[in-house]
């Protein structure tokens, strides 16, 4: 649900009405709906790749735009997601758009507890089984490193650093032995702190666009070695 709907449905039925109707939507399949029913389904030769994230994918087509124009590729990041959120909306946000590749990149906003306190292994388990629902059905996967973070503004004193570092150990480990690409941002964007630098994220979480920059050709090199 939109800010837009959010406050004219409060409006119209009371903000806790409103409330509780935009709780059910608890993984908010209504930000993309319309969008995929316009989509359609690719062309037969057409490469397609989803994009699924939260605020740092979405926020990479706010800030360079120009990386997925003329591109088969579709953005679906929502702001502020955690893994069991993407996990509830993956069909139809990722599945029934039929892609050739998926690629997942999560994980931080579980670290932060978005939604609630969050074991390693539970983001883990989150991420395994999109990565499994899109190899059933015939998509390849790229599972992505967690960025870096020495802290998050938001949740200050969560000490995510060396939690994602963990967790991109676990990641990798699956990836490698479910044949699926890893996609290894952190090594490329880390500090000596184990978070990112003010060049690349001002606010230690999100990319700059000198940051996406960086990550471009290393996603287009994972998206290339998964369509071979």
């Amino acid at each position: 649900m939109t800010k837009l709907q959010f406050t004219l449905l409060s409006l119209v039925l009371g903000t806790g009405m409103a409330t509780t109707l935009a709780a059910q939507d608890w993984p908010n399949l209504a930000e993309f709906k319309e969008d995929n029913a316009k989509v359609g389904l690719p062309a037969a030769d057409e490469n397609r790749v989803v994009f699924m994230g939260n605020s740092i994918t979405i926020g990479w087509l706010n800030t360079r735009p120009e990386f997925f124009e003329g591109k088969p590729y579709i953005n679906r990041g929502i702001s502020g997601q955690t893994t069991p959120q993407m996990l509830l909306r993956f069909r139809q946000d990722v599945i029934n758009l039929q892609p050739k590749v998926v690629v997942i990149l999560a994980g931080t906003n579980d670290i932060a507890g978005n939604t609630g306190p969050s074991t390693l292994e539970m983001i883990a388990d989150n991420i395994k089984s999109m990565a499994e629902l899109a190899h059933a059905n015939g998509i390849k996967v790229v599972v992505s490193s967690t960025l870096p973070a020495y802290d998050y503004p938001w949740k200050p004193g969560a000490e995510p650093a060396e939690k994602i570092v963990a967790l991109n150990k676990m990641l990798r480990s699956y990836a490698e032995a479910n044949d699926h690409i890893y996609l290894d941002y952190f090594s490329t964007m880390v500090d000596d702190r184990n978070g990112l630098p003010k060049e690349y994220a001002e606010d230690g979480v999100h990319p700059t666009a000198a940051g996406y920059k960086l990550m471009e050709p290393l996603v287009e090199e994972a998206i290339a070695k998964a369509l071979k």
